[in-house]
């Protein structure tokens, strides 16, 4: 999402719910490395109270290849919570925009057949996130 208009967009969507629940914000962050080794930078770590939580922002606005990167993502925020003794509490995928074929197989749960992610990670739609951020219950 660097650098890209849409991940700027999406971006300035989804901060002021952070702030409205309450939330304090970095955005960019390194939290180590992905599973093959390289610099696993997420787009926003949010905090409230002692809780923090990871944030991968998702767009896809036309069919293209983001939705193929996402259980790619699942499996290094995976990583990234259960490696962080307690820092992170969990991580969230949030999937913007409407040019999504699989969104609705990624919220639904369609990956937990194949991968057990549930305990780490949400894959949520924007509008279900900025819901629960707006409550402060991420």
């Amino acid at each position: 999402m660097r650098g890209t208009t849409t991940g700027r967009m999406l971006e300035a969507m989804i901060l002021p719910s952070l702030d409205l629940g309450g939330y304090s914000y970095e955005k960019q962050v390194s939290i180590g490395e992905r599973p093959n080794g390289s610099r696993h930078i997420v787009d926003v770590v949010a905090k409230k109270g002692q809780r923090a939580v990871l944030l991968s922002l998702k767009w896809q606005q036309v069919s293209g290849t983001a939705e193929q990167k996402v259980p790619y993502e699942v499996i290094c925020l995976m990583k990234a919570v259960a490696g962080s003794y307690g820092k992170y509490a969990r991580a969230y995928i949030v999937l913007g925009g409407s040019g999504w074929t699989l969104r609705d197989w990624y919220v639904g749960g369609g990956m937990k057949k194949y991968l057990a992610y549930e305990h780490y990670v949400s894959i949520l739609t924007l509008e279900d996130f900025i819901a629960q951020a707006n409550r402060g219950e991420l």
